[in-house]
């Protein structure tokens, strides 16, 4: 039986290095598709620690599986459980805490530079960064704070890219877990959807520019942040 669940919502948005990480530290995982309603029976007392993935959709999409995993998520806060939210993962968490998820007025796209919010100095989640790092971004919805949450990180394009509520909940607006696999998929399959005339997005050769680089920093602020849930968990 594994601790540890991992919620997806379609193909292309997979758990990437989290999965590598599990995988090295020999713990074992399970992977169900929300979307696909596979989170419907499945016993939400079992996992000691949960990670929710990206998805193209918006939380704000009437889709009957989005209340469903809201209202698990909701389960799992008042379990006490550590639970990390990747980008559409982390509007998922601050709705299910009540906080609002709101369309922004354009895209952020490709690798953004991160600010420590003042209110995050004693944060254990941040404890491994360093003064300057990026997170690899694309989206265009942004969460709102929850009442209670700590704000943890800011970016030019969006005040909001993570928070922790209580001491095992972390939300973060973009994308830790990238490959250099997943991030070139991406940018082959949905380049359509850039435009890099936006000041808020990169272009496509500005994404992959030293990409192999860009990928391993990625690797370590995603470590940080895995090792501290698993930690939380006992595992």
């Amino acid at each position: 039986m594994a601790d540890i669940l991992i919620l997806t919502h379609i193909d292309y948005c997979p758990p990437a290095h989290l999965a590598r990480v599990l995988q090295a530290r020999g713990c074992a995982f399970e992977v169900l598709r929300a979307d696909l309603g596979e989170l419907r029976g499945y016993d939400l007392e079992r996992p000691r620690a949960v990670a929710v993935m990206g998805g193209p959709m918006s939380v704000n999409d009437p889709l009957p599986w989005i209340a469903e995993e809201v209202a698990a998520l909701q389960r799992f806060i008042a379990r006490d459980i550590p639970i990390v939210g990747h980008c559409l993962g982390g509007q998922l968490l601050a709705k299910a805490l009540g906080a609002g998820i709101s369309r922004m007025p354009y895209t952020e796209a490709g690798w953004q530079a991160m600010q420590r919010r003042v209110e995050a100095a004693d944060s254990p989640w941040l404890a491994h960064l360093p003064e300057h790092f990026s997170i690899f971004q694309w989206h265009g919805d942004t969460f709102a704070l929850p009442a209670g949450a700590q704000p943890l990180l800011g970016s030019r394009w969006c005040d909001n890219q993570a928070f922790a509520w209580g001491d095992k909940v972390l939300a973060l607006q973009g994308h830790p877990e990238m490959t250099e696999e997943l991030i070139e998929l991406w940018l082959d399959d949905w380049a359509h959807l850039l435009d890099a005339s936006q000041p808020s997005q990169q272009s496509i050769a500005a994404m992959c520019d030293n990409l192999g680089e860009k990928v391993r920093a990625l690797n370590q602020v995603a470590e940080g942040f895995y090792a501290h849930w698993l930690k939380l968990a006992g595992l």
